[in-house]
């Protein structure tokens, strides 16, 4: 059965949109039409913004106090676990998330990141009076104001309330912007919203291609955007941001590495080498798609990833064992397999994968995929695959690990693998990337601020960055006492 929408998530209400443009949702498993939702037009994002503005500038949300906030965004988080199992089926169904990551990497991630920003206000220092030049300062945070979110298709709920958490933390206000491969997450969204009393305005959800969101992020009504998303659309964001002295955060690509050591305990690393490199189907931003091996320890790396890549299938999204279901959509497995076919034509040897499962009749699958004596220079490891493709490079010393890990023009996340914690430490912190764990596959901590160097974006979410990053500082000289 075809699910219609058919209303946007406007001022609090449900209204009609102002054209009758549709955007159709495919299931990535089946090629099947799974729901049509209304495709936002300029006039509706004209009537988002307007209602954002008046929530701003009239509403109460902007005077409420730090409790009050929290108090709502932990309202909000409680009612997304309430309908958690809602929200991962439904992510699974419009763009064919592995049910597990779902529920957990999309959906109770979202809520802790919603947690985190309600806990911050329990202590965030709104005002501090400083000593000046010529007598008392305060220096006060204010919310920075009307707020664009720009979400993709990926981790949609999860992208989404690391933007509404700090903007609703702030005191400012937000148009949503879903991404046309994943809208039902954002209506579920609105109905958590409309739910707990959210004031009218504060958040308005909307989808539209991209061709609308560049309407979005270059109306007057905005002072701020927040996109996530590919490199190259954020670069278009930034340009635009600029012109106009927008405040904007950009959360964009990565190609991460995993540095293993010769010390590195290869039982415990190479299978947490694997989700790092593929959940989600591999189409994280994220994700630790570049294993940089020591050529000491080279073969029995490569064997061991082999034997374990090999035993990964891509497989129906809705088993909860799935790790690498569908891709998101027909051009997506397109891109992966050209590139896979770059890493072959490049020299690349080809360990397993490569090709289209053969048991399945329908969707857009990838066998999961390994390649291994992959030269940094090659496409395969620098540009971002978004798939269930693994690159194994070799390098003879610690230097040369770190010097191939930071040969990329992205730096997002990464990991090193080793028997000496303080020596991971050290690594780390020469490796150019904006999250770095050491024995770990884990893309982030939620409650701390994430962001790149280089390519991977500008700025920071999460975590007291992440919510400085909503507000403006205003320096108050206050009279001599």
């Amino acid at each position: 059965m075809t699910i219609v929408k058919d209303s946007l998530y406007i001022g609090g209400s449900w209204v009609a949109p102002a054209s009758d443009r549709a955007i159709n949702v495919i299931s990535p498993q089946t090629e099947e039409v799974v729901a049509t939702v209304p495709e936002a037009s300029e006039a509706d994002i004209d009537a988002a913004v307007a209602s954002a503005r008046a929530a701003f500038e009239d509403g109460p949300w902007p005077g409420t106090s730090p409790a009050e906030r929290a108090s709502m965004i932990r309202a909000i988080s409680a009612a997304i676990q309430a309908r958690s199992q809602e929200f991962a089926e439904t992510l699974t169904t419009e763009m064919g998330a592995p049910s597990t990551f779902a529920l957990f990497g999309n959906t109770f991630a979202a809520a802790m990141v919603l947690d985190g920003f309600a806990e911050l206000l329990d202590t965030f220092p709104f005002e501090q009076e400083r000593p000046g030049l010529l007598g008392r300062i305060l220096v006060a945070k204010a919310p920075v104001g009307v707020c664009a979110g720009i979400v993709p298709w990926n981790v949609p709920l999860f992208l989404t309330a690391s933007k509404i958490g700090a903007t609703l933390a702030s005191g400012s206000t937000m148009i949503v912007k879903s991404a046309p491969e994943s809208p039902l997450t954002g209506y579920l969204l609105a109905e958590v919203l409309e739910s707990v009393g959210l004031p009218p305005g504060v958040i308005n959800i909307i989808a539209a291609d991209r061709e609308m969101s560049e309407v979005l992020v270059r109306h007057p009504g905005l002072d701020k955007v927040c996109f996530t998303g590919s490199t190259a659309v954020g670069r278009r964001v930034a340009a635009i941001c600029g012109e106009q002295l927008k405040r904007c955060t950009l959360e964009l690509g990565g190609k991460s590495a995993s540095i293993v050591l010769d010390d590195a305990d290869l039982s415990t690393v190479l299978p947490a080498l694997i989700p790092a490199a593929f959940a989600n189907s591999g189409q994280i931003c994220a994700a630790q798609t570049r294993v940089l091996a020591p050529r000491s320890r080279y073969k029995e790396i490569v064997d061991g990833l082999a034997d374990l890549v090999a035993a990964t299938r891509a497989a129906d999204p809705n088993d909860p064992e799935t790790i690498v279901g569908p891709l998101v959509a027909s051009r997506q497995r397109d891109r992966v397999e050209g590139l896979i076919g770059s890493g072959i034509d490049q020299g690349a040897r080809l360990v397993c994968g490569g090709g289209r499962p053969k048991d399945a009749p329908s969707g857009w699958y990838v066998e999961p995929t390994l390649f291994v004596d992959v030269d940094n220079g090659m496409r395969i490891a620098q540009e971002e695959i978004f798939g269930p493709v693994l690159s194994v490079i070799p390098y003879d010393t610690e230097e040369d690990a770190v010097r191939i890990a930071n040969d990329s023009t992205y730096g997002l996340s990464g990991s090193v693998w080793t028997a000496d914690e303080a020596h991971g430490v050290a690594v780390g912190k020469r490796v150019r990337t904006g999250s770095f764990a050491v024995n770990s596959g884990s893309y982030m901590d939620l409650k701390n601020p994430f962001g790149g160097f280089k390519q991977s974006g500008i700025g920071r979410e999460m975590g007291i960055e992440g919510l400085d990053a909503y507000l403006e500082t205003q320096t108050l000289v206050l009279p001599k006492g």
